[in-house]
């Protein structure tokens, strides 16, 4: 098995050179970078995987979910493996993965501009059978934006749902508060930001005073 140091040496030199300097934070000295935006992250993997190489994986993680692990939401991007051979060849690899990364960073950027380009994003996907997430995301989204009424019928559909492991409870005991204060927007707003700001401490980062703006 080839050797992964310098596997990792070349993608964070790669990474430094193209991610660093667009505002984007490296995970401590790991395949991982954020790009902050209160609220919400964009994240980029390089992602590893069984033998020395590297693909990459770059999506948008909604920090109202409160955990403690970096999570792609919605994905931009997912590219297969390349196995490092030697560093000539792997080199060539690592640029082609931190230009990609780079433009796919800056399409999640443009796409997600504020609030209201989100919410319209989520509330407009089509509903998806097993995409327990979706109504979540989606209603406290609409209840950000002021629309209860869609707010309401994207939680409903969470309760719906069979609750079939712990997590899924927790959920919909979530879902159900929400629901209940989906008309006032000041209410979700705080809700949202406690949330927004416990992940962030979970995650090693520093609070916002007001998450959603």
């Amino acid at each position: 098995m080839a050797d992964r140091s310098p596997v990792l040496r070349i993608i964070t030199s790669a990474a430094r050179e193209s991610l660093k300097p667009i505002g984007l934070a490296q995970r401590g000295r790991s395949r991982l970078w954020i790009d902050d935006h209160e609220w919400w992250l964009g994240v980029v993997e390089f992602t590893p995987p069984r033998i020395a190489g590297s693909g990459l994986y770059v999506g948008a993680m909604w920090l109202w979910h409160d955990v403690d692990h970096l999570a792609f939401h919605v994905d931009a991007v997912r590219i297969g493996s390349e196995l490092f051979r030697t560093e000539e060849q792997f080199t060539r690899v690592a640029l082609g993965l931190r230009r990609q990364a780079a433009g796919n960073v800056t399409a999640l950027r443009e796409k997600f501009p504020a609030l209201p380009d989100i919410a319209q994003y989520l509330t407009s996907r089509p509903v998806r059978r097993g995409y327990f997430w979706d109504g979540f995301d989606s209603g406290i989204a609409a209840a950000l934006t002021g629309d209860p009424h869609t707010a309401r019928d994207h939680f409903e559909r969470v309760l719906q749902e069979d609750a079939l492991a712990p997590w899924m409870v927790e959920a919909q005991e979530k879902a159900r508060e929400l629901r209940a204060i989906a008309a006032d927007r000041d209410a979700v707003t705080a809700w949202v930001t406690r949330a927004v700001n416990s992940c962030r401490s979970k995650l090693g980062l520093t609070p916002v005073p007001r998450a959603i703006g």
